[in-house]
This record gives C-alpha cells, structure tokens and sequence, in this order.
C-alpha cells in the first residue's frame, strides 16, 4: 500500500487586534466538518511547494498573495484501520500579504487568532504541534490513530 503524500499551509497575519492564522470549515472528503488549513494531496509529479500554493490557489481563491514559504517538516499519519488513509504531511507556513480569502468547494476559510485556534474542531494531533509551528518552531512526528478513525491511539503514544 502506498502512503499518500500531502501538503498543509498555514497563513499567519498581523492586524491590530493581534497575530492570526487562516483556517476554516472543511466541506468535503477526509476532514469534512473539521476545522484545517488549506491543503491537500500532491499530483504526479508535484513538488509539496509546488502543491501547497496550488492547494491554496484552489481553497481559497485566485486573489491570495503569500511570502516567505517555507517547509516547516512532515508528520506522518497512520491509520491501522484504513491503511488507505495513511499520509505524510508536508508543513508549510507562509505570510499573508493581499487580498482576502474567498470560500470554495472545499473550505469556508477565516481568520482566527492565534490564541483562540479551535484545537477541539480539528484533528486530534493539531494541538500535539501546531502551537509550535505557529510560535516558528518545527514539526516532525508519526501519529496513529485509533478505530473511531478520530481519536489518537493512546497504545502508540
């Protein structure tokens, strides 16, 4: 079985109010109804790089303007009960610099700041790492998830 290699960005920006970090409702497929950062899956072919402004392009329109792109690691997720959901995850973060997000298909986006991410929204490994990469630090770790297909494997940690 092959593991499927995907890519995940997450895009701070500073406003009066404080530092925050865009992430929204995800409509369909794997995550649907959680709350995640525009991403997705890697074409043929693909650099993550590559796949991640072209996962954002998609999620969240043609208007958007990024800097400072940069790989942050990759986590590495396994599911024992559908190994077709076994994936690694490229990191990425980037800088806000134009335009405001538009809903799509896939994603309802909003800015959330940075203190108040919805961590009980998202996946359960979110709150294990993203606190570290949103303060600039780096990510880097295999989780398992349990049969609910939600919930983290406590056996594995």
């Amino acid at each position: 079985m092959s593991i499927q290699q995907v890519c995940v960005i997450y895009v701070t920006r500073s406003t009066a109010r404080g530092r925050q970090v865009l992430l929204g409702h995800k409509r369909t497929g794997l995550g649907a109804g959680k709350v995640v950062a525009p991403g997705g899956k890697l074409e043929p072919g693909e650099h993550a790089a590559d796949a991640v402004l072209r996962e954002l392009r998609e999620e969240v329109g043609e208007q958007v303007a990024c800097s400072d792109v940069v790989e942050v690691g990759i986590n590495r997720y396994r599911f024992p009960t559908k190994p077709a959901w076994h994936q690694d995850s490229h990191v990425f973060t980037a800088n806000w610099t134009a335009g405001e997000p538009e809903a799509s298909d896939e994603l309802q986006p909003e800015w959330v700041d940075t203190a108040r991410v919805p961590y009980d929204l998202m996946w359960a490994d979110a709150r294990l790492w993203l606190p570290t990469v949103l303060d600039g630090g780096e990510c880097c770790a295999e989780y398992t998830f349990a049969a609910d297909l939600s919930s983290l494997d406590a056996t594995r940690a």
